[in-house]
């Protein structure tokens, strides 16, 4: 395969508050930035404004690569399109009952609202058995009244989902013929043909969200598509999806499921990539922007990948995603004292409009942002600047009187409260993150980035015993950056569900074969250009009468059951200690990626490498009282962009760029590598 051109690649990642961008020209290093506000009421108007920013000649570029938030905001506020579900006899209300859980596990009440209301859920006659035999023969004059029910009661996107499908698709395939002789577009979504998966709760919320988002998605990459092309734009655009690939945008509404939590996974992508080249295989990445924090793990430059995926209460989503935990603590997190005396800080968020007190837009509730602003971490002048118009004095009264006075403090000792009850939270979601996964904190470096997250960094390594933070040359735009060296990508699961010791492994190694085939397929389709592709095959296994599964990696697609016993037992036992040589194993799932890998990308020219200054005291642009543990110290400013290459700093400072600042903390020391990247030794 040829290799991709060295014409200028373009990341744009659009989040809740800012959309950023890169644009990098591999042939010569050239670098440009932009970091606008998102556009909610049409995101390709923010991506526009940032290549407009950026002096971007569209009719120049080789390649732009987009993550988006459209889908992950239709579902968690339920901007949905009207959806209609057609299943089995008997299991309309399978997407409701879920698993008998509760939104609140010890409380006295809850609310559930599934995707598709009950009166757009409508059965038909059919049925097939686990082992795909049929059982009732599919009605097909149910499927055609169905549809022109649910099109009269104004549905836009439609599912099928049939109990077993996924043991044979038969009925299922037969139905999307019928509809598609009545159906005015091609919204139907296959339960099975998404996700080859047994369990049907899954299987159809999965397919639930795909079908309700696939217009909307639709519509924007359209819109977006037809801007870009109206001004000179004539290469591919290119769509991250939530495993941490890309899709061509031409396909991407098929199944858009995937583009869940595609933003956090691109961040998660450039950390990866980032380690490798820096040597520092092992991460626990930590991206805390405005509204929320996000934790993943990386082993061995690998992001860890699960497709049991819940985004909120009874939403799993079962397609490959990046394993990234979220919580409820970002730079505008709200602070209070609750009823009962005690100090709260998320998840509700100021958000963007008005946002933190100090962004002068009208906030009026004491945020992570305004602690870090009056402990002196973050600079009044950069910040009021944006705005204007509110003081250092007015935070301060507003601590005081809304936090320090309920609990007894002053406003500097309520702003350092704040601070240490988020760092807890957010310590709590990586020891979540890493114990979940039998990872010991101690082992990885904390991989910092997100407009707030180097501020942080170093006190949560600090708690959790991680001996070493980087932070990357952009923080605050790295999961744009992630969108430029993402690879294509499409993953395929297909449910076995049989004891490993009657399992003809013939079957296994040709279902292998035959997703590896596809994949394959999808990508020579491309024209993208790459340097190769790989296979990367793995099940899911599980003892007999369990019922979560733990993925198991195949480097061998033709390996013999004892290995894979083998195999399995190793993985079992570095996750949970325990060892059971005497239980029987199943095998559930058999999992295929199909990775299409683009050239290298040098990120050593994201800071300017000319205009880096020779010392550390040519960097240094100011000394700043700093509030830290043991009291107010005055703490050496230095602007990221001027820092030598072999640059030395020992805490405390703050380290100051376009797109976060970074806090090290007394007793640490920061060198700057030769990538860019600061490496920083917690004391």
């Amino acid at each position: 395969m040829a290799v991709q051109a060295s014409r200028q690649v373009v990341g744009v990642d659009v989040g809740g508050t800012f959309t950023d961008m890169v644009m990098i020209d591999p042939s010569s290093g050239a670098v440009r930035l932009a970091k606008v506000s998102t556009t909610p009421e049409n995101q390709a108007v923010g991506v526009l404004n940032a290549l407009t920013i950026a002096e971007a000649d569209l009719s120049a570029l080789d390649l732009i690569v987009h993550g988006t938030t459209t889908t992950t905001n239709a579902v968690l506020e339920r901007k949905l399109a009207r959806t209609g579900l057609i299943t089995t006899a008997g299991f309309r209300d399978v997407l409701e009952l879920g698993r008998r859980t509760r939104p609140q596990a010890y409380g006295m009440k809850g609310e559930f609202r599934p995707i598709i209301a009950r009166d757009l859920r409508l059965e038909v006659p059919e049925r097939m058995d686990a082992a795909g035999r049929v059982v009732t023969p599919l009605d097909e004059g149910a499927v055609l009244a169905a549809a022109s029910d649910l099109l009269a009661r104004g549905c836009e996107s439609l599912v099928v989902h049939f109990l077993h499908a996924y043991a044979n698709p038969e009925h299922e395939l037969r139905a999307a013929a019928i509809l598609k002789t009545i159906w005015p577009n091609d919204y139907i979504t296959l339960g099975h043909a998404l996700l080859s998966e047994s369990r049907e709760f899954e299987r159809g919320v999965t397919a639930a969200v795909n079908a309700s988002v696939q217009p909307l998605l639709a519509r924007y990459v359209g819109a977006l598509e037809t801007a870009l092309q109206n001004g000179g734009y004539t290469g591919q655009l290119l769509v991250m999806n939530g495993n941490g690939g890309m899709v061509s945008a031409a396909r991407v509404a098929e199944e858009a499921a995937k583009t869940v939590m595609s933003g956090p996974a691109s961040g998660v992508m450039a950390a990866a990539y980032s380690g490798r080249a820096a040597g520092v295989p092992d991460l626990i990445t930590y991206d805390m922007g405005g509204t929320s924090t996000d934790v993943a793990l990386i082993r061995g430059a690998e992001p860890s990948v699960s497709n049991e995926t819940e985004i909120e209460y009874a939403m799993p989503i079962h397609v490959p995603m990046v394993d990234v935990r979220t919580v409820g603590a970002g730079g505008g997190s709200v602070a209070r004292v609750n009823a009962a005396g005690l100090l709260e800080v998320g998840p509700d968020s100021a958000g963007a409009d008005p946002g933190p007190i100090c962004y002068g837009r009208g906030g009026t509730e004491p945020t992570i942002s305004d602690a870090n602003l009056l402990l002196g971490r973050l600079d009044p002048g950069r910040i009021s600047a944006v705005t204007g118009g509110v003081s250092l004095d007015d935070i301060r009264d507003v601590f005081s009187a809304r936090l320090g006075a309920p609990l007894g403090l002053d406003a500097v000792r309520a702003a350092e409260a704040v601070l240490r009850l988020a760092n807890t939270r957010m310590a709590g979601a990586i020891r979540m993150v890493s114990v979940s996964l039998g990872a010991d904190p101690r082992d990885f470096a904390l991989f910092a980035f997100g407009g707030a997250g180097p501020l942080h960094a170093t006190a949560l390594a600090r708690e959790l015993g991680i001996p070493r933070v980087m932070i990357p040359p952009r923080p605050g735009i790295t999961n744009a950056i992630g969108c430029v060296v993402a690879d294509l990508r499409h993953d395929y699961v297909r449910t076995l569900n049989r004891p490993l010791d009657a399992l003809d492994m013939s079957d296994l190694r040709a279902v292998f074969d035959a997703q590896a085939v596809e994949g394959e397929a999808l990508i020579g389709a491309e024209t993208l250009r790459l340097k190769g592709t790989r296979r990367v095959h793995s099940v899911d296994m599980q003892f007999v009468g369990q019922t979560h599964l733990i993925r198991v990696p195949i480097d061998d697609p033709a390996i013999d059951k004892d290995v894979l016993r083998a195999v399995f037992d190793q993985v079992y036992f570095r996750r949970f200690r325990v060892e059971l040589p005497q239980v029987r194993v199943n095998l559930v799932n058999a999992n295929t990626s199909v990775i299409g890998a683009r050239a290298d990308i040098d990120l050593s020219t994201l800071i300017d490498p000319a205009g880096r200054r020779a010392t550390l005291a040519e960097a240094q642009r100011a000394v700043r009282a700093v509030y830290f543990e043991d009291g107010w110290r005055d703490t050496a400013v230095y602007r990221r962009d001027l820092l030598p290459l072999d640059a030395v700093i020992e805490g405390p400072a703050v380290i100051e760029q376009m797109d976060t600042t970074s806090l090290i903390e007394p007793g640490c020391v920061a060198r700057s590598d030769t990538g860019g990247n600061l490496m920083v030794e917690v004391g």
